[in-house]
């Protein structure tokens, strides 16, 4: 089903977004001028400068990176120790309280309210947002039905399952009809099923609603299938920035995937040595990686490698480049880390 406008939930005065709004007419979601975040002595983002496009963008990087931090910063809940910050078109934190009213909020962490049934809790939301509480109630009604779980929103949400607990939270962040969702690891704790489908809504409210949305993850396969550009951090440094098909084409050279049998960390060693550039999509498995030819390198060099490390290659399949590549080729050239 559809997302109908609801009546804006700021003051009447900011209503109407002003002229350098997302609305009226600017070209940035946020942008970010050497900002600075810290907490006490512990410095995450050291000065970080970007300006993000409306869309569907993903915010990437591993764990730790400072990609929490981020989002809390552009909601106001972290005050800068430096540098500047605009969301939709309003200044962080002196605008904050009109900034939230405007975007919508999944955090990673679990918020709903034990002892509330689902319709409750996402009226609630809606109540916080500043929404009348008849109009915060509809609207809780239409936004169960379109997450799925219209048939389950007088139940208590202590007998939800996760699946069902992450459908109410995403529903909470949309009641108020944001312009701005911002996502903190949506699919946390999700089997392979309920993850699909929560990400399923996700790509159906950025790309058929249009909706902006900013997906923070870990997990390159989300971010590939919802959106469209993405922002790569790493020990709070901005890595890259654009369009993934951008990014991907920048990721020069001819990659092959390789399943190994034998000694792997003897070829991983030597093909490092030689400049193949071996990536293991997963650390725990060097069975499986990743090798990016060095320019005119034919690939049955890396066969000759393979026999003179003793290890045979169980599969030898041409690669294109990915938004996998980008990540651990863009974290190896920054920063020595994998």
């Amino acid at each position: 089903m559809g997302l109908p406008p609801v009546p804006s939930p700021v003051p009447a005065e900011a209503a109407t977004p002003p002229t350098n709004g997302v609305r009226g007419g600017a070209s940035a979601l946020f942008e970010l001028d050497a900002l600075v975040v810290r907490y006490g002595r512990n410095t995450v983002i050291p000065g970080m400068t970007v300006q993000v496009a409306p869309g569907a963008v993903g915010l990437l990087g591993p764990n730790g990176a400072g990609k929490s931090s981020l989002i809390k910063t552009i909601l106001g809940l972290v005050r800068p120790a430096g540098g500047r910050i605009r969301v939709l078109g309003r200044e962080v934190p002196r605008e904050a309280l009109e900034v939230r009213g405007r975007v919508g909020y999944m955090p990673e962490s679990a918020v709903v309210f034990p002892g509330m049934t689902g319709i409750e809790n996402v009226a609630y939301a809606g109540a916080i947002a500043g929404m009348p509480g008849g109009e915060a109630r509809r609207r809780a009604h239409e936004v169960l039905e379109y997450v799925g779980c219209g048939e389950e929103r007088y139940r208590p949400v202590d007998e939800y399952s996760q699946g069902m607990r992450q459908r109410i939270k995403l529903a909470s962040a949309l009641v108020h009809d944001p312009e701005l969702l911002l996502l903190d690891e949506p699919t946390n704790g999700l089997d392979p099923g309920g993850r699909a489908e929560i990400l399923e809504l996700v790509r159906d409210l950025g790309h058929a609603k249009g909706m902006s949305i900013l997906l923070s993850s870990h997990l390159l396969d989300d971010v590939e299938f919802v959106c469209d550009q993405v922002l790569l951090m790493a020990r709070g440094e901005l890595r890259a920035a654009g369009s993934i098909r951008e990014l991907e084409a920048k990721v020069a050279g001819e990659h092959v995937r390789l399943t190994l049998e034998g000694d792997a960390a003897r070829f991983l060693a030597a093909a490092a040595e030689r400049g193949f550039a071996p990536h293991l999509p997963d650390p725990l498995d060097a069975t499986e990686c990743l090798v990016k030819l060095p320019a005119g390198a034919p690939p049955g060099a890396i066969l000759r490698l393979a026999i003179e490390c003793a290890v045979r290659v169980r599969r030898f399949v041409p690669s294109r480049p990915s938004l996998e590549q980008v990540f651990l080729e863009t974290l190896d050239d920054s920063s020595g880390t994998r």
